[in-house]
């Protein structure tokens, strides 16, 4: 997959991309957990996530946020960070002009941007949220959440307890003209050790599900 490198609000940004094959494919951009604890685009969650929304026929992108990697700039507490996910978007929307779709996901500090990325960002219409850290950061700006999407979480996470997760899910589903689906993963940890065959499983089921993408998985060579 190509490297690529665009312009954030604090410098260049790092990334990877994979162009779908399919005419009009939907777009799905994916964010890495908490800089500051080891987080960036290659971990095997948000490559996990890649592969998934790639297998589906999405272009997709993951990026490192600012201050990791090659990225320019240095770590903000959220604010930057959101920034830097908006300069992404925007990248890969200009790349993408008649795109069928635009979805987001993350995992865990991701999770929370993109969640907030999608408050702000109309034309997003799904997200994957992989062990979003409700017990660490405030989720209450999903005040209503403006999409429908997909919540993962393990039953074995020593960071982010399964019931502050559960307990979003359960508000977010009975919004109404949205539906969120929560799935637990039996035995997985925080970073789904052992367990990220079935997370993909998971993302996938639910993306052949979902009317806008289709249930047929493209090859991709990744």
């Amino acid at each position: 997959m190509p490297e690529v490198i665009f312009n954030g609000a604090e410098g260049r940004l790092e990334g990877r991309y994979h162009h779908s094959k399919q005419p009009n494919a939907p777009t799905a951009l994916v964010l890495h957990p908490h800089p500051q604890h080891g987080g960036t685009m290659n971990n095997k969650v948000v490559y996990t996530l890649f592969h998934a929304f790639a297998k589906r026929g999405f272009s997709v992108l993951r990026f490192n946020f600012r201050g990791v990697g090659r990225s320019q700039g240095l770590f903000s507490g959220g604010q930057g960070e959101l920034a830097d996910a908006a300069s992404a978007l925007d990248w890969m929307q200009n790349l993408n002009l008649n795109a069928s779709g635009c979805w987001i996901g993350g995992f865990s500090f991701g999770a929370w941007i993109g969640m907030q990325l999608l408050m702000r960002r109309p034309e997003i219409a799904g997200f994957v949220a992989v062990a979003p850290p409700a017990n660490v950061y405030d989720f209450s700006f999903l005040a209503p959440c403006p999409s429908s999407g997909l919540i993962v979480h393990g039953n074995r996470d020593d960071y982010v307890p399964e019931a502050s997760v559960a307990k979003l899910a359960h508000k977010l589903s009975h919004q109404r003209s949205i539906s969120v689906e929560y799935r637990h993963v039996d035995g997985a940890d925080h970073f789904f050790r052992e367990r990220q065959e079935v997370l993909a499983k998971v993302v996938d089921d639910y993306l052949s599900s979902t009317p806008a993408h289709g249930p047929k998985p493209v090859l991709t060579g990744l």
